[in-house]
């Protein structure tokens, strides 16, 4: 990072300050505990879908395909961005605010949601605590703090859970496992994941907060659109789907992608919590990501490996190319290699199938039997483990995605540091920059916090659910 770009440590809570101005921790909703809906066989599920203009289209599409299941509700917060959907299914009640669905709509099953980032929690809190299923789009959180409390009130609460990285259903994933645990590579020391976000997918990355205010859409619900997030003049390079790359809404690059990406590092090498990250970038201000961006996560040994040292790049950075990786071979846009004591492994996006360096491998190599048991589909694994009462049939239920999500978004906080951050698992904090505690564990607007029935203790022994 270029040193004259960083932002300050005065800097960085003059604007964190400003940012939540007039917020407080009361709590908003439900304060009941309920068990977790149990679905008769010969009744359909009933899908509350929210945000569904969308990425919400397509998955709310999937789910109107099972025979299985009925979208029962349709809430968004833009009812002509989400028209799209709503005409697809004629007579099922539609609401801009998710809170009235969830109080009206007293026989919902299961949520699914695909809003932005900073609505993933308070939604998804809220379900759980009413004994709803919820199936969640990626990334699981918008903090670190949030993707805690989301895989403990999951476990808590004994609700079917899923975050929406569709390849960890795939086969690659799986592939990639199997060989990595039966030594075709070696011993793992280095990971190198990669990106072509944001590049011409959303342009806001790089930019300060613009200062022209528009009007309004008509249809667009702007402050219920903002919720949990500070006040603000709408524009439209927040919303619709360019909201990725502010601070207060999304998670950059690192939020879109790296939860497909970095899936197979994660799920292959049981990273858990990194010990350190360090941030390389493009100048950074206290409003948008950057525009590209290179994080160093040093993961300690644990029983089963040595150390691991993860590198991820976005905004069109790539990795050195491996060893006897052929010329004319490119890279692709996004992907993951695995260096290993014995050679190197390459996959594509979206948790690929792996290939050997050189491709000449390919040949040669004995490959492992399989041993991983395979999925129905990603979504469709969901319901299933909804109707047999069964988190741990949901491959990606919060059980995983939560400590995955949340080491992933240890890597923000370096980039707003502008120096290696020392990181504790254990009481959630960055050691050696508490000034970034603001990114950890944000506050939340009035009248947009988590339930009340949520404890924010995640550190300690103590339930969070009651």
């Amino acid at each position: 990072m270029n040193p004259k770009a960083r932002i300050t440590r005065q800097e960085f809570l003059k604007h964190a300050s400003l940012a939540t101005a007039g917020l407080w921790l009361g709590g908003c909703t439900t304060t009941s505990v309920r068990a977790p809906r149990r679905i008769s066989p010969n009744a359909k599920l009933r899908l509350g879908c929210v945000g569904i203009g969308g990425m919400g289209r397509s998955v709310t599409a999937e789910f109107a395909s099972f025979a299985d299941v009925e979208i029962a509700a349709l809430c968004d917060v833009d009812p002509a961005y989400a028209a799209k959907t709503v005409s697809v299914h004629p007579g099922v009640p539609f609401y801009k605010d998710y809170r009235a669905m969830l109080e009206k709509e007293k026989t919902l099953d299961a949520v699914m949601i695909a809003t932005p980032d900073h609505w993933h929690a308070p939604i998804s809190l809220s379900a759980m605590l009413l004994g709803l299923h919820v199936y969640c789009e990626k990334p699981l959180a918008h903090t670190i703090e949030e993707a805690r409390l989301m895989g403990r009130v999951a476990l808590e609460t004994g609700v079917v859970t899923q975050m929406g990285n569709t390849g960890h259903a795939g086969e690659g994933l799986r592939l990639t496992k199997e060989w990595i645990e039966a030594g075709v590579i070696g011993a793992v020391s280095e990971v190198h994941v990669w990106s072509d976000r944001p590049g011409r997918f959303w342009r806001t990355q790089g930019k300060r907060r613009p200062t022209e205010t528009p009007p309004v859409p008509k249809d667009l619900d702007w402050d219920l659109w903002l919720g949990p997030a500070a006040s603000r003049p709408y524009h439209p390079d927040y919303c619709p789907g360019v909201w990725r790359g502010w601070l207060d809404f999304g998670c950059g690059a690192l939020g879109d992608m790296a939860v497909h990406n970095a899936d197979p590092a994660f799920y292959a090498l049981d990273l858990g919590a990194p010990d350190w990250v360090e941030a390389q970038t493009s100048p950074t201000n206290p409003d948008t990501f950057p525009e590209w961006s290179v994080l160093t996560y040093h993961f300690p040994a644990n029983a089963r490996r040595g150390p691991v040292k993860m590198v991820w790049y976005d905004g069109g950075k790539q990795p050195p190319r491996p060893d006897q990786f052929e010329a004319e071979r490119p890279l692709g846009d996004n992907g993951i290699y695995f260096v290993g004591t014995e050679g190197v492994m390459i996959a594509g996006g979206w948790a690929g199938a792996p290939r050997l360096v050189p491709e000449s491998r390919m040949a040669t190599v004995r490959r492992p039997e399989k041993s991983i048991p395979r999925s129905v589909g990603h979504r469709r694994e969901w319901v299933d483990a909804c109707r047999a009462g069964r988190p741990e049939d949901a491959k990606s239920g919060f059980w995983y995605s939560a400590p995955f999500t949340e080491s992933l978004l240890v890597g923000v906080l370096p980039v707003i540091a502008g120096k290696r951050v020392v990181w504790d698992t254990r009481t959630l904090s960055a050691v050696n920059a508490p000034e970034l505690d603001l990114l950890i564990r944000k506050r939340y607007r009035r009248g947009f916090d988590l339930p009340s029935g949520i404890r924010r203790d995640v550190t300690s022994g103590r339930r969070v659910v009651g």
